[in-house]
């Protein structure tokens, strides 16, 4: 193994410290400087790293010989302009999703990594962990044979009850769709490739939601996103997906994912998670549960990042691509667009499907 690639980290919220829990077990990355708008959280972030510097501002990490690539934890809302300050000076750039709040922005950061051979990768990197590498294998070898059909639910009563910043959740580019739907939509295309085709439809209940945690418990903000949202994809394969992605459902029994073919039927585990059981059932058969057959084994958040860095060391594609994330991007932006237009819409986009990840 040579060199590992060395990190600068944007953002030391509250995701962070997942970052950094897999990060310092990475043999291939290290961090090696730090940035937030609150000093004291960065200096938090770069404590638990050895080596690790805090930095004043983006533009002074961007610049440093000693990162390569830039991981990006920042709000949604700046995802696309701190991608663009770290491509203009010739690093690579792994973020968390959504890639950016429009197809526009996507496309111009896509535009800018060709023109100078960088690279971007973009979460989520779940789908990596043995979860749903298992269930692409299953689909894959054709123990449920052809896949005509899948559900994906995502339904909580919102972000609000735990999170204790939690107004850019119910911003523009937030809502259930943009930050739990790339998740969902990322583990659908591993498992069935690209969506060609989406009809939706979308909510609004509250106009206001109340912060229940933290020391701004009890005070009320603005929602100004829909924040339940439903649909129909269909897959250039043929097979539909019928979704829903919520933050106003008390209480569910809903499966996450399953997807059912015309010889059986997956249970796919929690894709905002990288483990857990992938259970099948066929005909005339009861539920089993499946031995884990691919992944990442023991994956956490950054293991993306880590997928890129080897990549890069190897020649080949990364995984956890701003390709994919594009289009999934343009997956959710359409089928807003189709809830607001009351009609089926064409997704314009498409991708290959990623390379599975062997045991």
């Amino acid at each position: 193994m040579g060199e590992p690639l060395r990190i600068g980290m944007v953002g030391a919220g509250k995701i962070s410290g997942a970052y950094l829990d897999t990060l310092e077990r990475l043999e291939n990355v290290t961090l090696t400087a730090v940035t937030d708008l609150d000093p004291s959280r960065a200096r938090a972030a770069a404590a638990r790293v050895p080596g690790a510097e805090v930095v004043g501002s983006v533009a002074d990490l961007v610049v440093r010989s000693d990162v390569d690539a830039v991981l990006n934890l920042t709000i949604p809302a700046v995802h696309a302009e701190v991608a663009r300050v770290a491509l203009a000076v010739g690093k690579h750039v792994y973020g968390e999703k959504p890639l950016s709040a429009t197809r526009e922005e996507a496309d111009a950061l896509l535009a800018a990594a060709a023109a100078d051979g960088l690279r971007i990768g973009c979460a989520p990197d779940t789908v990596l962990g043995t979860g749903v590498q298992t269930a692409r294998k299953a689909v894959d070898d054709g123990l449920i044979g052809t896949p005509v059909a899948a559900t994906a639910f995502m339904t909580t009563a919102g972000h609000e009850r735990w999170h204790p910043d939690p107004e850019f959740y119910y911003r523009p580019g937030g809502g259930p769709l943009l930050d739990m739907g790339p998740y969902y939509l990322s583990a659908l295309v591993h498992l069935l490739g690209p969506v060609v085709r989406v009809t939706g439809a979308a909510s609004r209940p509250r106009a206001e939601r109340e912060i229940g945690s933290g020391p701004r418990a009890g005070e009320r903000f603005a929602v100004e996103v829909d924040t339940h949202v439903t649909g129909v994809l269909q897959h250039a394969n043929g097979a539909l997906t019928t979704l829903v992605m919520s933050f106003d459902i008390h209480a569910a029994r809903l499966p996450r994912i399953e997807v059912h073919g015309t010889g059986g039927s997956l249970s796919v585990p929690d894709p905002n998670g990288f483990d857990g059981p992938v259970e099948l059932h066929r005909s005339g058969a009861r539920w089993e549960t499946l031995p884990v057959s691919a992944g990442y084994t023991g994956a956490g958040r950054g293991t993306g990042l880590a997928d890129l860095a080897e990549a890069l060391a190897a020649g080949r594609p990364h995984r956890a691509s701003a390709e994919l994330a594009r289009h999934v991007l343009d997956i959710m932006l359409t089928l807003l667009d189709s809830a607001r237009e009351g009609r089926a819409l064409r997704v314009e986009s498409s991708c290959a499907r990623p390379e599975p990840v062997s045991d």
